[in-house]
């Protein structure tokens, strides 16, 4: 079954970026940059958001990382960083793309070689927008995962105590056996 949603993932992202390539060809870059811009917000909030996260649930893996090797002196707990962590990583990604494409746009625009290309160009900068756009829906779902873990952990763990106050109300109302 998961061969199979990823096989539909794969074929419905491939159809996107032909149908943004080709449509994007009649799309001038004007239009399209406060997509990118837009995009470049988003892919900033999720960074910051996530570094606010780390910051609050890992403060001791962040003081270790800016701290000299020497001070090292006991092992912290890393679990679950990487996946608070990824992300940031992606997001990073995400705007370190846009912020080229938003530097060789303007050169690309006064190349009189790359003129004759222009159409093609422009399919391609959409197609770069529409895996961008994928790229950034899914790390915020990534993001989404943090939080619904720590939730699913409080819901266990109030369910252990309901259980456990449960048990311990029964054992005070039952009378004592000779």
């Amino acid at each position: 079954m998961n061969h199979v949603k990823l096989l539909l993932t794969t074929l419905g992202i491939i159809a996107l970026v032909y149908w943004s390539f080709t449509t994007g060809q009649k799309v001038p870059f004007k239009e399209q940059w406060p997509l990118f811009e837009a995009l470049r917000t988003t892919a900033s909030i999720i960074f910051a958001v996530v570094g606010a996260w780390l910051a609050i649930i890992y403060p001791e893996q962040l003081k270790l990382a800016f701290s000299p090797k020497k001070q090292h002196k006991k092992k912290s707990s890393t679990v679950g960083l990487y996946e608070v962590l990824s992300p940031a990583l992606h997001s990073t990604a995400i705007l370190a793309i846009i912020l080229l494409i938003g530097v060789i746009a303007p050169l690309a625009r006064h190349s009189l070689l790359l003129l004759e290309y222009k159409k093609y160009l422009r399919g391609v900068s959409y197609s770069m927008l529409s895996l961008l756009t994928i790229w950034q829906l899914g790390t915020i779902l990534l993001t989404l995962r943090a939080p619904d873990k720590t939730v699913r952990a409080a819901d266990i763990e109030d369910r252990k105590d309901e259980t456990i106050s449960g048990y311990l109300r029964n054992a005070k109302v039952r009378p004592k056996e000779k």
